[in-house]
């Protein structure tokens, strides 16, 4: 049986390299294993990055062409692109064992060893050397550039610890302490956020990129490295004006350009399929697909937001924690009213602003704005986007005055009524609450005849907040909850002097 036909049961059977000659072992590269396999999936119609949605046509078929290519690659984009858990999966790729010389640091191939140890132990044993089998997942090695990296990290160093304790000279190569690179020999080892690293250190890659080899202190190593470079960086950094080198940017060989989630219907699948939602929020919360559709709004008004830097972009983690924290305001709202179950509520969203505001970078306005207002506003704004796809638009000036769909809702808030939305109400008394405004629950079932009574009720508190988004309602925070009333009135109405504070009153 040949080399390639043989089990994985039967490869980790193989103990020497005796017997690994005997079974046909060829070396091949880790450039090598990844084309081969890559062919091999490409030919039977498999999927080379599963659950990696969007880029199908994009940068899928830009990393397949660079791994045919044999080239090192840098996947470029902005934060929460699924860069790194791109350059992860291509461990997918790789020969799901490869052989060692048992005991070597530096991932020594049995028939051509890197290294002192690897030669020394085979000119000892020989055909005896004792054989270790390496799993592609541990053929994975990760670091993020930080300022504080330094040569000894990733090439290596003298170590004088080393020398005293085996008594060699430095001189002697075996006094080498090696880094992260010569450690991943035969792997992917990949560079999170390249322009970070200080520009000795990115100089210290040119010979490693280009002729494969090290340079440690004053040792004459020529160490012929077998590894699959992959590096990350931002568009802002990775410029002659940022903090890359520019002949670095030479030597690597493909460079690829990610982006965020086209469509809405993309992003909301990456979301859906990353959240952590628990089995029992699952059961105790119902959330439907227009929340889901809103949150992924969100994001997608905070990427065109004013107050929010668009050169730092905004991650899919913050979809993904939105996610979470919206079903977990309606759990926790259920667990304190007792009920075995609920249905997402508006009034839920005031859950995800905390996601919101750790997820996004601000400008200068955005920073004057605050936060937490910033947040509110990108929730409102999304509100008023998906509104429209639901209802017709409140400001269609086509319509006759008679015909607009809105006009008991709004005459009855015109007549002096408000609503308390809190956070926190019961099933019973947020039916009761939405069901006293005439004409709202005429509307919704107008519009969406089949919608049950949870669809209904979210529907109605749905169209509040877009009447308020289109300034036909006032809309304002309480301390646990949303205020509806007539826009006019609040507009000329004197405040509660006890609602003021100090700083209001000066």
């Amino acid at each position: 049986m040949s080399y390639k036909a043989l089990t994985s049961d039967q490869l980790l059977s193989i103990k020497t390299l005796k017997e690994l000659k005997e079974a046909g072992y060829e070396s091949k590269s880790v450039k090598d294993e990844l084309r081969d396999n890559l062919i091999s999936k490409l030919k039977n119609g498999e999927s080379t990055f599963e659950g990696i949605w969007g880029y199908e046509d994009t940068v899928i078929p830009d990393i397949e062409r660079a791994i045919l290519s044999k080239h090192n690659m840098n996947l470029l984009g902005l934060r929460g692109q699924a860069k790194t858990r791109i350059a992860r999966q291509m461990t997918e790729l790789l020969d799901e064992y490869v052989p060692i010389i048992e005991g070597s640091d530096l991932n020594d191939d049995p028939l051509n060893p890197l290294g002192r140890f690897g030669a020394d132990l085979i000119k000892e044993k020989g055909d005896d050397t004792p054989i270790a089998w390496l799993h592609r997942s541990d053929r994975y090695a990760e670091k993020l550039a930080t300022p504080d990296v330094s040569i000894a990290d990733l090439i290596g160093d003298v170590d004088p610890i080393k020398a005293a304790t085996l008594k060699l000279p430095y001189s002697d190569e075996r006094v080498i302490h090696y880094g992260l690179v010569p450690r991943s020999h035969r792997c992917i080892f990949v560079i999170n956020e390249l322009p970070d690293l200080q520009a000795r250190i990115q100089v210290a890659l040119f010979n490693i990129l280009q002729e494969g080899d090290i340079q440690i202190r004053g040792f004459k190593l020529r160490m012929p490295l077998d590894i699959q470079f992959v590096f990350t960086a931002n568009p802002e950094d990775y410029t002659n004006r940022g903090s890359i080198v520019t002949p670095l940017k030479d030597r690597i060989d493909s460079q690829i350009i990610t982006h965020y989630p086209k469509t809405l219907e993309i992003s909301k699948q990456i979301t859906t399929q990353e959240a952590d939602i628990k089995g029992e929020q699952k059961e105790k919360v119902v959330i439907n697909e227009i929340a889901q559709d809103l949150i992924e709004q969100i994001a997608i008004e905070a990427r065109d937001s004013e107050y929010v830097d668009e050169k730092s972009g905004v991650s899919a983690r913050l979809t993904i924690s939105a996610y979470e924290n919206l079903a977990s305001a309606a759990e926790r709202r259920a667990l304190i009213n007792g009920e075995n179950q609920t249905y997402i509520r508006i009034s839920d969203f005031v859950g995800v602003v905390p996601a919101i505001t750790g997820k996004v970078e601000l400008v200068y306005e955005g920073e004057q704005e605050g936060p937490g207002i910033v947040a509110h506003n990108l929730v409102g704004k999304a509100i008023r986007t998906m509104f429209t796809e639901y209802f017709p638009k409140p400001d269609d000036k086509s319509k006759e005055k008679s015909e607009n769909p809105y006009k008991k809702i709004i005459e009855w808030f015109g007549e002096g009524y408000t609503l308390d939305l809190l956070n926190d109400l019961k099933g019973s008394t947020y039916e009761e609450g939405l069901k006293a405004v005439p004409g709202l629950a005429e509307l919704v079932k107008a519009k969406h005849p089949k919608a049950n009574m949870h669809e209904t009720l979210f529907l109605m508190e749905f169209v509040l907040h877009g009447l308020a988004e289109y300034s036909k309602l006032s809309k304002s925070a309480l301390d646990t909850g949303t205020r509806f009333k007539d826009l006019l009135s609040s507009m000329f109405s004197m405040p509660d002097l006890d609602d003021l504070t100090e700083d209001d009153l000066e």
